[in-house]
């Protein structure tokens, strides 16, 4: 501590000026992302979580609040770490979109903290944190259902075209054939639809009714998501 204080007086009162506010920075942006991680932590839905990604935000919303310190206004000093930076490559893939969203909530708190707007990056956090946790708990731009993978095993001689649309018309609201497939050495075929379900449709139900259609073979339904969100 002595060292610091001492170095502080030895030093004209641009460079301490400049020290302070490196410390004021990294010190706000700090709080500001754990205050967006912590957010992440309780609207995250998936089932990936990572706490590296949790870190990673903090991490980035620090380094670039100094980043804009080192820059300041120095056009030279910005198209250089620009061009170091280039040379950065993320290898991890996003498992969820929202994710990229959070990286830069990160970082934008980073930028004003580097730039002294202290006031404006608390505003900001906090206001935009609301809005994230209002959509979180209203469950904004959900839709009725979301798409499930049927499968069903079927003999061989049974006629499948159109064997169970008045019981899709009834439980779905969507279907569509993507594969069929032979299974059992050939003595039966397998039927892959992707599906949506209508509200309140309980999946015993519809499985019950496919049942007396199929020769109540297997039928399967995978909760897994079938797209690539």
């Amino acid at each position: 501590m002595d060292t610091i204080i001492a170095f502080l007086r030895d030093h004209d009162i641009t460079t301490r000026v400049t020290i302070v506010d490196g410390f004021l920075a990294v010190f706000m942006s700090f709080i500001l992302t754990i205050i967006i991680t912590q957010l992440y932590k309780l609207t995250y839905k998936g089932p990936r979580y990572s706490q590296s990604f949790v870190h990673t935000v903090i991490i980035m919303g620090v380094v670039v609040s100094l980043i804009m310190i080192v820059i300041g206004n120095n056009i030279a000093v910005a198209f250089g770490l620009v061009g170091a930076f280039s040379i950065i490559r993320f290898r991890s893939a996003m498992s969820d979109p929202k994710d990229i969203a959070f990286i830069f909530f990160g970082m934008a708190a980073g930028i004003a903290c580097g730039l002294g707007f202290y006031l404006l990056a608390a505003i900001f956090t906090i206001t935009l944190s609301v809005l994230i946790y209002i959509l979180y708990l209203f469950n904004y731009g959900k839709k009725e259902g979301e798409p499930r993978v049927l499968k069903i095993t079927v003999p061989e001689n049974l006629q499948y075209d159109g064997a169970f649309d008045d019981i899709f018309a009834q439980y779905l609201i969507y279907h569509s054939l993507n594969r069929v497939q032979t299974t059992n050495l050939g003595t039966m075929i397998q039927l892959e639809y992707e599906v949506v379900m209508k509200e309140g449709v309980k999946d015993k139900e519809m499985i019950d009714a496919l049942r007396e259609r199929n020769s109540n073979l297997n039928i399967s339904i995978n909760y897994a998501s079938t797209g690539g969100y």
